[in-house]
């Protein structure tokens, strides 16, 4: 029992991630689907009277098979979150941390300034998931490399009022999922999903996940699908154990070109992680360590994994941030490969 920690202090602690294996076992699912429309940076999915919508840029646009994309309601700052209402009423979150509910601005604590996801309750009260005290939204690659852990989840009753604080201290909240006892919260920077209750402290409803998870959505038969919208690797986790080299590598190298977790890769050639083992002979290799990833996967009503929709090292479109789900069609948003996904859920189960 004692031995075990003074070896370690010698010969270091192992890193390990989780394998990409059973309900996480790698296909080719999100490559091969239905472009359903092509839009910059999609982001943030959800359905408003039965039209689809996603959040890009300063934007947020429906979005219809066929057509362009057209703007729903524009605003001064990128869209970092958004969500409907039982009664159709579109909250949306801005990057400058300011909250927009039915067109109007929400006064908010001064605690609050990186709105990274919105849900609503059955009840019609509205949480917010504070991804970070210090860092705004599309600065979550610093949070990450700063092992930053000053989010929180915010509560406001269907009557209204101020939001009030239900849980703190979490490594960058990323998803909010509504249940019958509270909400689930996917807590990225640990690679697990929290469930958040009216009482006690959040609890473990998963970990050692294989990536960084992104946002939660229902779907129709009592499940759950969960975004993941970049890969854990081992450079990544070994990088995040020195703390001189990594504080050194933030103060002297771009931002995109840090050892550091991507929502797309292979755009420049000043990115890590491009020869050795990633290429042979010219090939991109699927199973090669990446940056960036896409990957949706499917939860069952006790919210454990079943199945997993991929795009590989070797694919395009990664930075999986949200997906939705209607009328046995999911939607995924892929932020990285810039376009919204259509995919038929029988077929994507195996059916």
């Amino acid at each position: 029992m004692i031995l075990d920690p003074i070896l370690d202090y010698f010969r270091g602690k192992a890193v390990t991630i989780p394998p990409l294996d059973g309900a996480f076992r790698p296909n080719t699912r999100l490559d091969d689907a239905h472009a359903f429309v092509a839009l910059t940076e999609a982001d943030n999915l959800a359905f408003r009277n039965g039209t689809l919508i996603a959040s890009s840029g300063n934007a947020v646009y429906t979005l219809t098979a066929g057509t362009e994309p057209a703007v729903l309601e524009s605003f001064p700052s990128p869209v970092t979150a958004l969500a409907v209402s039982p009664a159709g009423e579109l909250a949306v979150a801005l990057e400058t941390g300011k909250l927009f509910v039915g067109g109007k601005e929400v006064a908010l604590p001064s605690a609050i300034r990186c709105i990274t996801a919105l849900a609503y309750g059955a009840d019609g009260a509205l949480v917010l998931a504070n991804g970070s005290a210090k860092h705004a939204p599309s600065a979550w690659a610093a949070d990450l490399m700063e092992k930053g852990a000053s989010g929180s989840v915010w509560k406001r009753e269907a009557a209204g009022g101020d939001f009030r604080e239900i849980a703190s201290g979490l490594a960058f909240p990323y998803g909010l999922h509504p249940v019958a006892d509270g909400f689930v919260v996917s807590e990225s920077w640990r690679h697990r999903l929290l469930r958040i209750s009216g009482s006690g402290a959040p609890k473990t409803v998963i970990d050692k996940l294989p990536g960084y998870p992104a946002r939660l959505s229902p779907a129709e038969d009592g499940g759950v699908w969960l975004s993941l919208f970049a890969p854990r690797n081992r450079l990544i986790e070994f990088v995040l154990q020195e703390t001189h080299y990594r504080l050194d590598m933030m103060a002297e190298v771009p931002r995109d070109s840090w050892i550091a977790p991507s929502l797309s890769s292979g755009r420049s050639f000043l990115e890590p992680l491009q020869c050795g083992g990633i290429r042979t002979m010219g090939i991109h290799k699927p199973w090669s360590p990446s940056r960036s990833y896409g990957l949706v996967v499917k939860l069952d009503a006790g919210l454990q994994p079943l199945f997993g929709l991929h795009s590989r090292a070797n694919g395009t479109r990664h930075g999986t941030t949200s997906a939705v789900e209607k009328d046995d069609t999911l939607y995924v948003a892929s932020k990285g490969g810039d376009s919204v996904l259509a995919i038929d859920i029988a077929t994507a189960e195996g059916r």
